[in-house]
């Protein structure tokens, strides 16, 4: 698989946020995102789940079904809980012929609470990384054994936010637990992400871009706010238009020699930012970078 450019639906239509984009049928979002130019789409609330109506929804606009996100719980409960779990997730990807599992441990998340500030995320001690670790690796393995790609989605609100929570994940960890790497996460989260790219390259399953406003950001953890405030105060954005070079992200991509998706995904109110023109900004900026990288 050469490198392929996708997008999130986030855009369009907010799961964790309903009202942002809930009169968008989805057929606005397939048609804008062929329009823009992008051969894939992850999962959104308003796709269906069953196969063969996600792939008559799909087929009209010659969109991929990348795959999309899956919440986990391995801090509640075992690796053979979480197999059982994830089957009906797991079959959906296989019958579309998805390449990527992204998994987010959720269980204690508080990026979707509006009432728990940004510095409110959860922290595990030293001891718990170990189990976390074995159970997601097992999960992983098994994902592995499937013929497709595990990706666990580091994110702002979750046990792995920021560079000391990615460095005790990687040491808990085998190699089959690979990243979705999400450079506005990584940023906002002070995630190394070139550090990442180049040291852990086994590990880059899948690509996240976006780009980030920092003062936005620091502002809304500065007056106690919460992560989905953050959202639409506007603290992301799409490459291009933040404070992220994307030039170096793609030159560290093409020096481990990466292949598989790269995903536009920017959560921002719809009504201020008109996701075509938005979703059309961040392709054409990672287009440009990845051609002058020698990625594409």
């Amino acid at each position: 698989m050469s490198i392929r450019f996708g997008v999130s639906p986030i855009a369009w239509a907010n799961d964790d946020m309903p009202e942002l984009g809930a009169d968008t049928p989805l057929e606005t979002i397939l048609a804008e995102s062929r329009e823009i130019g992008f051969e894939g789409i992850e999962l959104g609330g308003k796709f269906p789940r069953e196969p063969n109506a996600l792939k008559a929804a799909l087929a009209p606009y010659g969109l991929d079904c990348v795959g999309g996100w899956y919440s986990g719980n391995l801090l509640k409960q075992d690796a053979d809980a979480e197999i059982t779990a994830l089957q009906d997730h797991l079959k959906l990807l296989k019958a579309m012929g998805s390449k990527v599992f992204v998994f987010a441990e959720t269980s204690n998340a508080v990026h979707s609470n509006k009432a728990v500030p940004l510095e409110g995320t959860p922290r595990l001690k030293a001891s718990d990384w170990v189990e976390f670790g074995a159970r997601m690796t097992k999960v992983a393995d098994y994902i592995a054994g499937q013929g497709i790609k595990f990706a666990y989605h580091h994110h702002l609100g979750t046990v792995v936010e920021n560079q000391a929570d990615m460095e005790a994940f990687i040491a808990a960890t085998s190699p089959s637990v690979g990243f979705t790497l999400d450079t506005g996460h990584a940023a906002l989260g002070d995630v190394k992400t070139i550090d990442i790219i180049e040291r852990f390259p086994e590990r880059v399953a899948h690509v996240h871009c976006k780009d980030v406003r920092g003062p936005v950001h620091a502002e809304a953890r500065r007056i106690g706010k919460s992560f989905l405030d953050g959202v639409l105060a506007g603290m992301f954005t799409v490459p291009g238009d933040g404070s992220i070079d994307f030039g170096a992200v793609m030159r560290a991509l093409k020096g481990i020699s990466y292949s598989g998706w790269i995903i536009v995904e920017a959560e921002q109110d719809p009504v201020i930012a008109n996701p075509k023109v938005y979703g059309a900004m961040g392709f054409s900026t990672l287009k440009r970078e990845a051609a002058k990288a020698g990625l594409i």
